[in-house]
């Protein structure tokens, strides 16, 4: 026995064939649809046919969809479980969760899934694949089918407490409603599951009464269920019993045609049947499982062949479009090949003519860059060189009680000749150890009303930097004192010297009126800025409530 095939939401109830009803599917609109659903039931190999046509050349996803759910369900019923899973699973690539109108055809699809499972006896992913299609089912009737595939499973899997716990709900649930078939059908599986899990349990009286229920509305399948419930019931106890309800089943699956219903009524009756009867049943018993066999191979080989049947066609369909799509192609090739041939020669001209004047422009425009920065190389030095030095000297005149001339004139001396060649690239070195000449540069804006602290200028600490960082290290300072000197009007300057964590650390501090966060950089604070990022260092302002705060940090080099 194996379940049946449907589709939602007319066509749901998918349980075993003592269980279940086959139903035809409900008609949908397109053209193709409705020719396999003419041969659907009657000539399956001619509906699987134009179902797959449906499949292989419609566009609508949901057509598709369902072309593929009638393909598992009609291989799933002649005995391709398989073929059926993978045509079914085909379906589910097209279909979308959140669409309103997928969501029919998604529960088919589950079900039916769940229905090859559990005749391939794959009890855990049956009850999966039918939990997921109660998700997409919305009429009660149709959940009352699902729950009962899942309680039906468990009772193939032998969890008789977890089917007759459901069973009980859904009892309680389907008890007083219209649909009779439905409860007959519960109360019948409820009760042979009692019996399984305990062969005292006296079940006659409620597997009569679903029995009665079905006589009374003609359910053929329902009785086919009720006569074989009732066959296994009294095999034991009343073997006469017994083979009457199996006889009476015989019966009523010859009257369906149902060829499997038919093998299994057989061997119920040959191993009920009194010896010298069984012959005939035996006959007929293999004669059919043969004969079904047969035709499931047969089944499964045509719906292989009526698929490459299809493939082929299409195939050729397209290599036919595809050489008439490319003789078309030549002939619009040859049309344009004299048009594009002509364009090709006004075009390279055109994009020589462009690429002489682009060139000449590029070359002008570099020429310009490198006039602007050779200026600003040289007035940067100038800056430096010039600017900065005189200043010092003017503040020594400014602050000093007492001048040496000599020394004044040394001073002026080594800044012409500084200035003389003001081109050069290379820094001009000095005899001087570094931290001394940082410690004169600073103490140099010293004066009676400005006092300059210098905290950590050790002779260790420069010897890790390179000569050319020290250049730019000297002049960044340079600028900051003439700035404070200035602008600041700060009566006390400290500036500390550290090194941590693989960075050079210079912490600028004043007492003056502080930095407006708004102001514009002139060229000298733009110099700094530069020589800061040339060392590849980091800078950040700080504005306390007064005075100024500079941090300066870049690796040791």
């Amino acid at each position: 026995m194996r379940p049946s095939t449907i589709i939602l939401p007319i066509l749901l109830g998918c349980l075993l064939a003592c269980t279940s009803n086959r139903e035809t599917p409900q008609p949908v609109s397109a053209p193709t649809l409705e020719k396999g659903e003419s041969f659907f039931n009657n000539n399956n190999d001619s509906a699987f046919y134009y179902f797959n046509l449906v499949a292989t050349r419609a566009t609508d996803s949901l057509v598709i969809a369902m072309a593929y759910t009638y393909m598992g369900i009609i291989q799933a019923y002649e005995g391709d479980h398989y073929g059926g899973q993978e045509s079914l699973l085909k379906s589910l690539t097209y279909l979308k969760e959140r669409k309103t109108e997928d969501r029919e055809c998604l529960s088919s699809d589950y079900h039916e899934l769940g229905n090859i499972c559990l005749n391939l006896k794959n009890y855990e992913a049956a009850i999966e694949y039918y939990r997921k299609a109660l998700q997409y089912i919305e009429d009660p009737d149709n959940q009352y089918i699902a729950l009962n595939s899942i309680a039906l499973t468990y009772q193939k899997k032998g969890d008789y407490d977890l089917a007759i716990d459901l069973y009980k709900s859904l009892l309680v649930k389907s008890k007083g409603k219209d649909e009779k078939k439905e409860y007959a059908r519960i109360l019948s599986n409820y009760a042979k599951t009692k019996w399984l899990k305990d062969s005292s349990y006296y079940a006659r009286p409620e597997l009569q009464h679903a029995l009665q229920i079905r006589k009374d509305s003609n359910d053929i399948r329902g009785l086919n269920a009720s006569y074989a419930h009732l066959s296994d019931y009294y095999s034991l106890s009343m073997p006469d019993s017994a083979l009457h309800y199996a006889e009476r089943r015989y019966e009523i699956a010859r009257e369906m045609n149902s060829p499997d219903d038919e093998v299994e009524a057989l061997s119920k009756l040959i191993t009920l049947s009194p010896t010298n009867l069984l012959k005939p049943y035996f006959f007929r018993y293999q004669h059919l499982t043969d004969s079904l066999q047969t035709a499931k191979n047969a089944a499964k080989n045509q719906f292989a062949l009526i698929r490459y049947e299809a493939e082929k066609s299409k195939s050729d369909n397209l290599q036919l479009q595809k050489d008439n799509a490319q003789k078309e192609t030549q002939l619009v090739a040859q049309w344009f090949i004299f048009v594009l041939t002509t364009l090709l020669f006004i075009t390279a001209g055109i994009l020589l003519i462009l690429r002489h004047r682009r060139r000449r422009q590029q070359i002008e425009v570099a020429s310009q860059q490198a006039i602007q920065e050779n200026l600003l190389k040289t007035s940067q030095k100038v800056h430096d060189v010039v600017a900065n030095n005189l200043y010092r000297i003017m503040t020594d005149l400014e602050h000093k009680v007492s001048v040496d001339k000599e020394e004044l004139i040394d001073k002026i001396e080594a800044l012409y000749e500084r200035s003389r060649d003001i081109s050069y690239e290379n820094p001009t070195t000095s005899k001087l150890p570094f931290h001394v000449k940082i410690d004169d540069l600073l103490e140099s804006f010293g004066a009676e009303q400005i006092k300059v602290l210098i905290f950590g200028n050790d002779p260790v600490l420069w010897s890790q930097m390179n000569t050319q960082v020290q250049h730019e290290v000297e002049h960044i300072l340079q600028e900051l004192m003439i700035n404070m000197k200035k602008h600041s009007q700060a009566h006390s300057v400290m500036i500390k010297f550290k090194c941590q964590n693989g960075r050079f650390e210079i912490l600028y501090t004043d007492d003056g009126i502080g930095l407006s966060p708004q102001v514009k950089f002139g060229n000298g604070l733009q110099n700094t800025e530069n020589r800061i990022k040339r060392i590849g260092g980091q800078y950040t302002f700080e504005h306390p409530a007064k005075g100024l705060k500079f941090h300066i940090s870049f690796p040791i080099a």
